[in-house]
């Protein structure tokens, strides 16, 4: 390998090898723009220069950038094909395909590598310990196969750093949605590790050695005579195959395969990768690949990024169409397999239509990322993410406030933000039941988060990302003694107070102050005050009701079937004392509207 000492761009440009290498463009500063790779360098890097010669947007400009060329001449097309991988990851060039994980379909992640491994939902895949099931398209049956986890194999959804010695389970455990291994005497580690590796075989599609393992564990249960036990199995098991899972995908001819999909518009590209193992669908992954300067050399780029470093490769890679370099990819993936591998372009059948399924899944995500109106509101969410140090993008925001007058009346309010935008068919009111007499907003918060959260955990349904509570440290810590009491000590919580417009978050020892401009705030912002304006509402309803029917009470002979009667015909008191006594006698008699004018008057006088 040879490095060519040319030293001005024309001169190089005419005195290129007929030789297979490596290009540099760099810009006047000498930043890398470009890094390339070639069967033939003097064909390929003249052609980027040739007058007329069409090609995009981003080419254009990469190619008015070049200001030098370096090139690094090879012995062969596949040893320049590792050269480049290495100089990319090197350079990081702008205008080279870079892989960027897709984020926005859900996974379920559990966390193998930690003593007591737990499940919850990410956002992208890691190259860990963990296992890996999805992605979820739609959202929701993540969060479904995540309850049915919890139900079946009864792992864990806590942040609690578990050793075995806690006094008593969580509201999880009673419910029936975690073995509770934080408490050896119930659930020994050994026995939740176990449980765990089912629940990662499930979440990786081998969902018939599962069931092969509950069937065995409930027969064996039963012939030891441990009824209830084997009972609990067989339901697990009915749960399984009840459970509506996404498509696996399956072929009958070589069980290993890696189909990529990609979607490509003006300068922007989605690309899809499903990995066959055993004849299904093991996992899938998702790349977006921003300003993309050659359209030519999308896919030869994207599929060399994609097998750098230790990943698998399999026996066959099906690809949507032919492309230059197919010839060295293979022979260098042959290299790293140790045995042939093949591309093919499938043209008709079941590849055709296995193809086509993951072109689809690229499409959906380019206009997910490019094209989904709630592109912005996503943008918010990661910026309040990074914030307040959250463990994930808070999707699901619920917020609480409590509106009293004097200690009367006292109220709650819930209003409920799902990508930044309110879901008011999710909103709820609260009649604080526990606080009487004086005011006690700590006490009131505390009841009504309490309430809340453990009506959520018996139903089984979604916890919401993060819980903003109107007000101070006051209030959160009422917040915090609630969710810590139904073991949901780890779950997001903050609070955001009128007069300071400054965020206090549970485990942050000094508030978060976010400059006033900051959509992150106004989103914060944004959402107590539709709280608090939710939270009054209530309250007035709550006051005039019980002023309307505290006045109309004081009429000797009006009760409530009447005082009803009155609210229906005339729309409110106001209307009531409006009304003329013909009118009150074809609606509750003329007896009874006798009296009610005689009291009108007296209350005049």
């Amino acid at each position: 390998m040879s490095d060519v000492p040319l030293r001005k761009l024309d001169d190089k440009l005419e005195q290129l090898p007929a030789s297979p290498g490596v290009y540099l463009f760099k810009n006047a500063e000498g930043g890398v723009l470009y890094v390339g790779k070639a069967r033939v360098l003097k064909n390929r890097v003249r052609s980027y220069f040739q007058a007329g010669h069409e090609g995009t947007f981003h080419k254009a400009s990469m190619v008015a950038e070049i200001a030098d060329l370096d090139i690094l001449v090879t012995d062969s097309e596949g040893e320049a094909l590792a050269l480049e991988n290495n100089l990319i990851k090197r350079h990081q060039p702008p205008y080279n395909v870079l892989l960027r994980d897709d984020k926005n379909h859900p996974y379920l992640k559990l966390t193998l590598s930690e003593a007591y491994p737990r499940l919850h939902i990410v956002r992208k895949v890691a190259e860990d310990k963990s296992a890996y099931g999805g992605p979820y398209i739609p959202a929701h049956l993540g969060r479904k196969t995540a309850s049915l986890v919890h139900r079946v194999f009864g792992v864990r959804s806590c942040r609690e750093k578990l050793d075995g010695h806690r006094g008593r389970p969580c509201l999880q455990y009673q419910i029936h949605r975690c073995l509770a291994p934080c408490v050896a005497t119930l659930c020994s580690i050994d026995e939740y590790r176990k449980s765990c590796v089912e629940a990662a075989k499930f979440l990786e599609g081998r969902t018939d050695e599962v069931l092969k393992d509950l069937r065995a564990s409930m027969m064996k249960a039963a012939e030891e005579e441990l009824f209830e036990h084997a009972a609990t199995v067989r339901d697990s098991i009915q749960a399984l195959e009840r459970m509506d899972l996404p498509q696996k995908i399956t072929t009958a001819e070589i069980d290993e395969r890696d189909i990529f999909g990609i979607h490509f518009e003006e300068g922007r590209a989605s690309l899809q990768v499903f990995c066959v193992r055993d004849g299904r669908v093991a996992s899938s992954e998702g790349f977006l690949l921003d300003r993309v300067g050659d359209a030519t050399r999308i896919l030869e780029e994207s599929v060399a990024r994609f097998y750098e470093g230790d990943r698998y490769v399999p026996r066959e890679v099906l690809i949507p169409e032919a492309f230059e370099g197919m010839d060295a990819l293979t022979t260098w993936l042959a290299a790293r397999r140790g045995s042939q591998v093949r591309f093919r372009v499938p043209q008709r059948g079941e590849k055709v239509r296995l193809l086509e399924l993951v072109t689809g899944n690229a499409k959906l995500a380019h206009d997910l990322e490019w094209r989904h109106p709630k592109k912005r509101s996503r943008e918010i969410l990661i910026s309040l993410m990074e914030a307040l140090g959250l463990p994930d993008e808070p999707r699901r925001i619920e917020c609480f406030d409590i509106s009293n007058l004097q200690g009367s009346d006292i109220v709650a309010s819930l209003v409920v933000f799902e990508m930044a935008a309110p879901k008011k068919s999710d909103y709820r009111t609260f009649k604080v039941k526990t606080v009487v007499g004086a005011p006690d907003d700590f006490a009131s918060m505390r009841e009504v988060v309490g309430r809340r959260y453990r009506r959520l955990l018996e139903e089984g349904s979604d916890l919401p990302d993060l819980v903003l509570i109107d007000g101070g440290p006051g209030q959160l810590s009422a917040a915090a003694e609630a969710l810590d009491e139904l073991g949901l000590g780890e779950l997001p919580l903050a609070s955001l107070a009128k007069r300071e417009e400054i965020l206090h978050v549970r485990g942050r020892e000094a508030p978060v102050a976010l400059d006033h401009s900051a959509p992150a705030l106004q989103l914060m912002q944004a959402v107590r005050d539709e709280a608090h304006r939710f939270a009054v509402t209530f309250h007035r309803k709550r006051r005039a009701k019980r002023t309307i029917a505290s006045e109309l009470n004081a009429i000797n002979g009006v009760g409530p079937k009447a005082r009803s009667k009155l609210l229906r015909a005339f729309g409110s008191l106001k209307g009531v004392k409006a009304a003329t006594l013909a009118e009150l006698a074809a609606v509750v008699g003329p007896s009874l509207a006798g009296r009610i004018v005689i009291h009108q008057r007296a209350e005049k006088a």
